[in-house]
């Protein structure tokens, strides 16, 4: 057995105790590893990166309180050398893209932690990065597309709530028309059929979210 000194510090941050017993069930099992803090949300991950000083962080998106995104941002911008590695149920490319662009070091799907996420941490700790196998298909398969606009974006999310071009209109203090030009931008960049087809790829690809 390892001393202490010579392990991988882990901290892990997840808003589910289920899933931080399972990882911690996991990381209990190598000889290399030792984990020294849980936090459940982005503020308590903050807080315990400050206090417990990990070699490698694991990460969710989704948390109350604060993302996993604004997380990694906050931490990378007290050190720039923080690895971290997003532990996410999706694989949508915008997020994932979204992660790493804030300084994540690896994104992993949850359901194949077992078979990836103890290599995933070693790879992390030596200074290389790593993605889940889909991830990459996901980000590779739209690679070439158009990106939305910040605009298109938020004309995305109001369609995905319900509303009509007059109303999101009246919401932006935009003409009718200037609302459709952008609607029509958005089917087109997503390859979407319709408004509703739209907005579900929006929720699927982690460009707006629920």
């Amino acid at each position: 057995m390892s001393h202490d000194a010579d392990r991988i510090r882990i901290l892990c941050v997840d808003d589910h105790p289920v899933v931080r017993q399972g990882i911690a069930g996991l990381i209990a099992l190598q000889p290399d590893m030792i984990l020294v803090g849980e936090a459940a949300d982005g503020r308590q991950a903050i807080q315990h990166f400050r206090t417990d000083r990990p070699d490698v962080t694991l990460m969710d998106l989704q948390m109350p309180e604060m993302n996993g995104v604004d997380a990694i941002m906050a931490i990378r911008g007290e050190e720039a050398d923080a690895r971290i590695i997003v532990l996410t149920t999706y694989s949508s490319d915008v997020q994932a893209l979204r992660a790493l662009k804030a300084g994540a070091r690896a994104y992993l799907l949850k359901n194949s932690l077992h078979k990836e996420l103890i290599d995933a941490i070693r790879a992390v700790h030596m200074g290389r990065k790593t993605i889940s196998p889909d991830v990459s298909v996901a980000i590779a398969e739209h690679a070439t597309d158009d990106a939305l606009t910040a605009a298109e974006v938020t004309v995305l999310r109001l369609i995905a709530h319900g509303n009509a071009n007059k109303e999101i209109a009246r919401a932006l203090s935009l003409s009718e028309e200037t609302v459709k030009g952008r609607v029509r931008n958005i089917l087109s960049k997503l390859d979407a059929k319709d408004r509703t087809h739209a907005a579900m790829i929006g929720f699927k690809r982690g460009i707006i979210e629920f």
